[in-house]
């Protein structure tokens, strides 16, 4: 399934590692690749779903879901 170009999510609370600048950092996903972007000074990361998976600890575990429309 390819995906195209969805808007950009900011991180709240992410500092970007080359200029330090807190809630820059902008996420975007394109055709399955993650994308990082520093809004600021133009830094860029990206990751494969692979990537993410083999960097997730190997006994976590998602304790709850947070859905605020839910009664």
């Amino acid at each position: 399934m390819a995906l195209s170009k969805n808007k950009k999510r900011f991180i709240a609370g992410a500092t970007c590692p080359k200029c330090n600048e807190l809630d820059s950092i902008a996420l975007t996903l394109e055709n399955a690749v993650e994308t990082l972007r520093c809004v600021s000074c133009g830094y860029t990361q990206s990751q494969t779903p692979k990537q993410a998976t083999s960097a997730t600890r190997q006994f976590e575990q998602i304790i709850g879901v947070f859905d605020p429309n839910e009664n």
